[in-house]
């Protein structure tokens, strides 16, 4: 391996692996740039020992170093699991000197003149790997002042590996949770119809999780768990398939709506679920106020497909924020929900009527929908009338229903 030329401390270029993605982890890369710089080293690194190979999780060096992120090497290659053995001790300020680093193969290959190595422990006192450190030409100040600085260190990165395996624990427990609901039936479809204010109909209903299992949790609950477990986007998926499993049980006059996530539509996982569908057309994908969208010309892309099989788009929540502006002058939805914290008292707030007002109006320019959600009053769908929403749901017409009274009440309204 070629020499690399030795880097002046500040002027390395920080290296991180895939410990990028974790919590915590630029605090960690923050720990091991001091460490190398401060003690005037090359390389340094942390590794994690798994069965038979370790994993170079953070590397600080310079560019064209000998060690990239995510690395593997056998156990038995290197220093570390000697120094960990006692086979090698902690602080080598001179390999040539010591006979056992003589002949370890990149000793010479890398080259390496100095070497510190310290265990990293967690907190049940378990090994996960070690930090170590080294510079290519040897080091003869190297001591005791140094070995105490690596070990404070190796403690500080064990604290933060461990909140980082609890975190990782915990997700996986949240992700089993997620599994065992959908296993046992969850969720349960319910649905809630939505009328035409002006012609007092059922025109379509909104299709709403519930989740009969334990632990008792709220839907928006199990899902926001299930997001940050990773299974976030399985459980969207199982309830949308649920819904749209009940859409040939509703007359060819009426449609569904299901929510759903940006990331589900990016995902390209929806449009075999629409394509199954035999009428495509009288489903309505719903994206709240409330989700994030990094890209919308990516977003407009993967709906593209979706709106040419016939599946109309609806922004939830508008009026509730900033967020839901901007989907509707991106994505050109076919319905806008009014959030029910606009509808709520609105036929005694001047200043929700002039917003419901002006969102209707801006609407109604680019030939989209109005709905209004969460009325609760006959007062407040008399004022939505009369501010030309078109639609409306919400407790004071109907609660949300089991698919046999939904159907039941379809044919009576």
């Amino acid at each position: 391996m070629q020499l690399p030329a030795a880097a002046p401390a500040g002027d390395s270029t920080a290296l991180g692996g895939a410990s990028e993605q974790d919590e915590g982890a630029e605090g960690i890369q923050g720990v091991l740039t001091a460490v190398r710089r401060h003690l005037g080293m090359d390389v340094a690194f942390i590794s994690h020992f798994e069965t038979s190979e370790r994993v170079f999780e953070y590397v600080d060096c310079a560019p064209g170093g000998p060690l990239r992120p995510l690395q593997r090497l056998s156990m038995n290659e290197g220093y570390c699991l000697k120094v960990v053995r006692g086979e090698l001790p902690e602080c080598i300020p001179d390999t040539s000197k010591l006979e056992a680093a003589r002949q370890i193969p990149q000793t010479t290959a890398v080259p390496i003149g100095s070497h510190l190595s310290v265990p990293v422990r967690l907190r049940d006192g378990s090994l996960y790997g070690t930090l170590c450190c080294f510079s290519y030409l040897p080091n003869p100040a190297l001591g005791e002042r140094e070995m105490r600085l690596m070990h404070a260190f190796a403690e500080v990165v064990g604290l933060r590996m461990d909140e980082r395996s609890a975190g990782q624990r915990a997700r996986e427990s949240a992700a089993r949770e997620v599994h065992a609901a959908m296993a046992k039936g969850a969720p349960r479809i319910v649905f809630q119809p939505v009328y035409s204010i002006t012609q007092r109909a059922v025109r379509s209903f909104e299709c709403l999780s519930r989740f009969d299992v334990a632990p008792q949790r709220p839907p928006d609950e199990w899902f926001r768990i299930a997001d940050e477990a990773g299974v976030g986007l399985p459980l969207e998926l199982c309830a949308i398939e649920k819904a749209l499993q009940s859409l040939d049980a509703f007359p060819a006059t009426c449609s569904l709506s299901v929510n759903c996530s940006p990331s589900l539509i990016l995902s390209g996982r929806l449009e075999p679920v629409l394509s199954a569908v035999r009428a495509p057309s009288r489903v309505t994908l719903e994206i709240t106020e409330h989700a994030i969208v990094q890209d919308y010309a990516a977003l407009a892309a993967s709906l593209a497909p979706l709106r040419a099989l016939g599946a109309g788009l609806a922004v939830d929540d508008a009026g509730a924020g900033y967020a839901s502006m901007r989907h509707i002058l991106n994505l050109a939805p076919d319905i806008i929900k009014l959030d029910m914290s606009l509808t709520r008292n609105i036929h005694e707030d001047g200043k929700r009527r002039a917003l419901a007002k002006g969102l209707t109006s801006f609407a109604h320019e680019i030939d989209s929908l109005v709905i209004a959600e969460g009325v609760e009053s006959g007062d407040e769908l008399e004022m939505l009338q009369r501010l030309d929403v078109d639609c409306a749901q919400g407790y004071f017409l109907a609660r949300p229903l089991g698919l046999k009274e939904a159907l039941a009440f379809n044919a009576t309204h």
